[in-house]
């Protein structure tokens, strides 16, 4: 059966810093886009997955440009809505040593953030999906957001589809009177794969735990659509140097990859997205969760190098990682 994923959530352009400038020095910044679901589908969509992405973009010339955009990265947009007021943006600040990179929101208001129910037909949107992604930032942004992707998450699970969820979240886009923990949970109700750690169980649900192992198996047996729970681990050496493995308890064991060593990181934004791309792709196509898991490690410590959001690696680039071709040498 022929995959394809759909992944939703508001796009926004990024403007970065030049170099490793502070936002304080800057005068001028470098325009992209970027979107952690979009993320999701781009990098999938560089593993040879059919992938659309769902949102909403103002009807004017940066909302065709970003529909251009995403096109350019090889996603389906026959889907995204045109309409409301603004394309939201953010500020990246790029980090180095012991000084960290920041981000700056300015999203209020956006084309997303005025979404309401029912502008979306989702019987049409997923008729030929076999996997639905979503994150806990698009529901944080309104309450419009939240009720168009609770409409499609409905929709997924009538059709059969597996849905996977990046729950973590950005406490403080919350500012529409709905807190995550009113929210989340019936959202995640729905999905099969959730990317989490025990604290957020802890924070999001209310499930108090004694660890990864236990917070996954008290949230199977409160939540049970839910398959696998995931969650990946960095170790910060500085801004340039991060150590990254991830962990999964699949129901009936705990699956644990080894460290990657990522030193330098040219670019982090959108490589915890690279990962889900990367594990998607890997539990599409592998009966492995190890080499799943693995999969996805390898794609967000490529991630790493690229830059730009969204990672842009192949199978074939993926799986040099995975071989340990981490030498960087030339190839030709």
């Amino acid at each position: 059966m022929k995959q394809k994923i759909v992944t939703f959530g508001e796009v926004m352009m990024r403007l970065s810093t030049p170099g490793f400038a502070t936002i304080e020095q800057s005068r001028q910044f470098n325009a992209i886009l970027g979107g952690s679901e979009a993320n999701v589908g781009i990098a999938l969509a560089h593993f040879g997955v059919a992938a659309s992405h769902i949102t909403r973009f103002p009807d004017n010339l940066l909302g065709q440009n970003a529909i251009k955009y995403l096109r350019s990265f090889l996603l389906e947009t026959n889907q995204i809505l045109l309409g409301g007021d603004r394309l939201g943006l953010f500020f990246l600040e790029t980090g180095a040593a012991m000084r960290p990179s920041k981000i700056v929101y300015d999203r209020a208001g956006s084309s997303f953030a005025q979404l309401e129910k029912g502008m979306f037909d989702w019987d049409e949107i997923l008729k030929d999906a076999t996997w639905f992604h979503w994150s806990g930032i698009s529901p944080a942004i309104s309450q419009g957001a939240t009720d168009c992707l609770l409409e499609g998450l409905k929709v997924a699970q009538k059709l059969g589809i597996t849905v996977s969820a990046d729950i973590f979240y950005r406490s403080n886009l919350w500012k529409f009177g709905k807190t995550p923990q009113e929210i989340l949970p019936e959202l995640a109700s729905y999905s099969n794969i959730i990317i989490a750690n025990e604290d957020n169980v802890n924070a999001i649900f209310g499930i108090e735990n004694e660890g990864f192992i236990d917070a996954a198996q008290k949230m199977m047996q409160q939540y049970p659509n839910l398959k696998k729970l995931v969650d990946t681990q960095r170790t910060s050496v500085s801004a340039s140097h991060n150590l990254l493995k991830a962990t999964m308890w699949n129901g009936s064991e705990l699956v644990e990859t080894e460290n990657i060593d990522i030193n330098p990181i040219i670019d982090r934004i959108g490589g915890g997205d690279a990962f889900i791309g990367g594990l998607i792709y890997g539990l599409m196509h592998f009966n492995d969760d190890l080499k799943a898991l693995r999969f996805g490690v390898a794609a967000s410590a490529l991630k790493h190098t690229i830059e730009g959001d969204a990672s842009v690696s192949s199978v074939a680039d993926v799986e040099m990682i995975m071989a340990g071709e981490t030498s960087g040498r030339l190839r030709r």
